[in-house]
């Protein structure tokens, strides 16, 4: 798969009261995110989020109450769709992305599986990445009492820290070293009041729409995580790891493919992200490679690597599953250090 014109997707999730709307609310207002399309869900008998971000936007929809993680994934994928084919007609203003507004309970990664997987979404969108709300005043105590909140800022490309003027510098500093031990290659921006720079928050997945592609260094941002097999260091949350996989020698790319659905089959389920560039051998640029959980992204053939590093690398955030196991898996598809 190759950069297209597909349009890109955010998934903007965070724990209830984290801040999401608001950040929304201010997004979308902002000139440089005018063309977005927005799909909001809410979980409740009562729909009010919508409300609060429909002066700013005229492509706004309303999914049905619920989780749109679960039982309304039909729904989105009909919305995203409609608003698709809508756009072609000219019945909608024109949009250039998406944003998709999941509820406060929502685990991001089955909607972004949807984004993958489903043909009817796959061909006409292109999962551009995850941001996650964390609330500067309440964000620990939320992580250590509720599994979500964990999960969302695990998954995320990008950690905003709301409400920071109202939280005190002790706050922040602690969340702030909690974040970067959950979550170590996701840049972690502070916003006030809902501000924020869209370029900063729209822009972080490898396809950025208009046959646009990121840096793929920027993107993986390997060097934040541990090499697999490391001390680890002292954690709030041991059910998730964040660590960093590495192959010295070029690999046999269908040899590799096959390790990666391997391990995703056997613990798909354990793993919340993986990306990666590959090296391959006789290739001149790397592979990209992107999971959620047992689904992986179509793969991508990069023109040229971002730096003179040519080692494969993996980045993986788990929950409860050891990076010896990983390691092992993978390590069975390359070439043992004597062939090298």
């Amino acid at each position: 798969m190759t950069a297209t014109s597909v349009t890109p997707v955010t998934l903007l999730t965070g724990f209830l009261g984290s801040g999401k709307t608001t950040l929304l609310n201010r997004l979308v207002a902002h000139p440089a995110a005018g063309d977005c399309a927005v799909i909001v869900n809410e979980f409740g008998p009562v729909a009010i989020d919508h409300a609060l971000v429909r002066t700013a936007s005229e492509n706004i929809v309303l999914l049905p109450s619920g989780c749109v993680c679960c039982q309304v994934a039909g729904d989105l994928v009909q919305a995203m769709r409609d608003l698709y084919f809508r756009r072609a007609a000219g019945e909608v203003p024109d949009f250039r992305r998406a944003i998709v507004e999941t509820t406060g309970l929502a685990d991001p990664s089955p909607l972004a599986r949807t984004l993958i997987e489903l043909p009817l979404v796959a061909a006409r969108y292109s999962l551009s990445g995850i941001v996650a709300t964390v609330d500067g005043t309440h964000g620990v105590a939320q992580l250590d009492a509720h599994p979500e909140a964990v999960k969302q800022a695990a998954v995320a490309d990008r950690l905003v820290v709301t409400k920071c003027d109202l939280a005190t510098a002790a706050q922040l500093d602690a969340l702030e070293e909690r974040l970067e031990a959950l979550n170590p290659g996701a840049p972690r921006l502070r916003s006030s009041r809902g501000d924020a720079d869209p370029a900063r928050l729209l822009d972080t997945g490898l396809y950025q729409g208009a046959g646009r592609l990121a840096n793929p260094g920027s993107w993986l941002n390997a060097g934040a995580y541990r090499r697999a097999g490391e001390a680890l260091p002292a954690r709030h949350d041991p059910r998730v790891r964040a660590f960093a996989w590495y192959a010295e020698a070029p690999v046999d790319w269908p040899a590799f493919e096959d390790g990666l659905a391997t391990l995703l089959e056997l613990a798909g389920d354990r793993i919340l992200r993986l990306k990666g560039l590959v090296n391959c051998a006789g290739s001149g640029g790397p592979v990209a490679v992107h999971a959620v959980q047992h689904t992986l992204y179509p793969p991508a053939r990069l023109p040229a690597w971002p730096d003179a590093d040519r080692r494969t690398r993996l980045v993986f955030i788990v929950r409860d599953l050891e990076e010896s196991f990983v390691a092992h898996t993978l390590d069975s598809f390359v070439p043992a250090p004597a062939e090298r």
